[in-house]
């Protein structure tokens, strides 16, 4: 038989496609026709592997959640679990900041977002804290990454000292921040995440104090 002339059209195919978009120009650049075009194909051939956009948005979302490595809740201790878990989430979603948006709608039906949130939930009720309050640090760590991998800190500044000089005494060496931005933004989330660790360490002690005077 001939080969095709094309390549055949895949959810795989639309999904890299579509992600490359984002990441070149954002989520605004994302049309059914836009893509199809990228791909040189028909626009309604799309429609046999996504219904809607935000289908094709949710399934570039979970190829990238889906390479988060959860397996610390199952191997160390939930204050580790929690550290190398943030890294990991904060890493892939920094690669791809533009999708951050879309996912910061919560998981919804995405399944590698909801086994993430199976895990981390899991594991955190597994090691002793209240369901309830899995949910909260499950929450406030998704405020924190979300927040990190959005934008950059450092790059918020221009390279121009003279912007600074005269009026913003304390900020003389602001113009330097964007030639740091790696360690300025990394270290931030480093600290933010430490330090809530440590918060939440504090917190699981005491509600294990009082479970234990209780008994």
């Amino acid at each position: 038989m001939p080969r095709p002339k094309q390549a055949l059209l895949s959810r795989d195919r639309i999904i890299e496609a579509a992600t490359a978009l984002i990441d070149g120009e954002g989520l605004e650049a994302v049309s059914t026709r836009r893509l199809a075009a990228e791909l040189g194909v028909r626009g309604p051939s799309l429609y046999n592997h996504f219904a809607t956009k935000d289908e094709i948005l949710d399934a570039v979302a979970d190829s990238i959640i889906e390479h988060v490595d959860t397996s610390a809740f199952a191997r160390k201790p939930w204050p580790e679990a929690l550290r190398t878990w943030g890294h990991a989430y904060r890493s892939a979603l920094a690669a791809h900041p533009n999708i951050v948006p879309h996912m910061a709608r919560g998981p919804g039906r995405r399944p590698a977002a909801l086994r993430m949130a199976d895990a981390v939930y899991g594991g955190l009720v597994r090691a002793g804290w209240p369901p309830a309050r899995a949910t909260h640090i499950g929450a406030l760590m998704r405020y924190l990454v979300a927040g990190s991998a959005l934008g950059s800190f450092a790059r918020g500044f221009v390279e121009d000292p003279a912007l600074y000089a005269e009026d913003y005494p304390h900020l003389t060496q602001a113009h330097r921040l964007a030639e740091h931005q790696r360690s300025v933004d990394e270290g931030a989330f480093t600290l933010g995440l430490d330090a809530l660790i440590d918060g939440l360490t504090r917190t699981y002690e005491q509600f294990r104090y009082g479970e234990n005077l209780r008994r």
